[in-house]
């Protein structure tokens, strides 16, 4: 299991802390030629490499990183395909969850072999990194079809939204952990209250719904990392 949430670590890095949405797009505009696609995925062996620390595993980690690069390669050629887009991303992730299960779990090799670092919690390391920028982008696509139907606030902060969420979900980790379920529920009531003015003066019944949405969604996905942690 240890392997394996380390494998996990790798993988959420690689794919949404170290790869900007320039890369993305860059790679769905240029495909195969793109020299990001290239990047993406040798930054994903470099991280793989240093969370295994063990040289003579280089080749798992280049299993994992070619595993790695046909399937972005087969997201990005099927994405014309699909209206919506959160569909080849979902089952690009699964994808890849699949090739880290088959090798944390299907090779004693591999498990007998790695020296793990066990005085690092890499369950809480995971699930901090997981509730950041994963959560975020995985919250995009689940709302991917509300949005365009929302009117854009421009004078809203860059990528505030974004940040609040994850700060929260930081937050509502830290409660889990802690046993404070109830500082949750103050957190939601204290968001509600600097929400109010804004849904006020839109007076727009969707533009609630949306934020209602992605209020419980972003606390929802804090408290199932939270609960998956306690039970590592």
């Amino acid at each position: 299991m240890i392997l394996f949430t380390k494998l996990l670590l790798a993988h959420l890095l690689g794919d949404f802390l170290f790869q900007p949405t320039k890369w993305v797009v860059h790679k769905e505009a240029n495909r195969i030629t793109s020299k990001y696609l290239y990047l993406h995925i040798l930054i994903h062996f470099a991280v793989t490499m240093l969370l295994l620390w063990d040289l003579k595993l280089w080749w798992w980690a280049v299993i994992i990183a070619l595993s790695h690069y046909f399937i972005d390669l087969s997201k990005i050629y099927a994405n014309p395909y699909f209206k919506n887009k959160s569909i080849p991303f979902f089952i690009d992730q699964a994808l890849h969850l699949v090739v880290l299960y088959c090798c944390a779990f299907n090779s004693d090799l591999l498990g007998n072999t790695i020296g793990l670092l066990k005085e690092i919690n890499w369950p809480l390391v995971t699930a901090v990194v997981f509730v950041s920028y994963p959560a975020s982008i995985v919250m995009a696509k689940l709302l991917e079809g509300m949005s365009d139907r929302i009117e854009l606030d421009h004078k809203s902060l860059p990528n505030a939204g974004k940040y609040i969420g994850i700060i929260e979900r930081l937050f509502v980790l830290v409660f889990i952990i802690l046993g404070r379920w109830e500082a949750i529920g103050l957190l939601i009531t204290a968001k509600s209250v600097f929400r109010f003015n804004d849904l006020k003066e839109s007076n727009s019944r969707k533009l609630t719904e949306y934020i209602l949405i992605g209020t419980l969604l972003s606390f929802g996905l804090g408290i199932l990392a939270g609960l998956i942690y306690l039970s590592t």
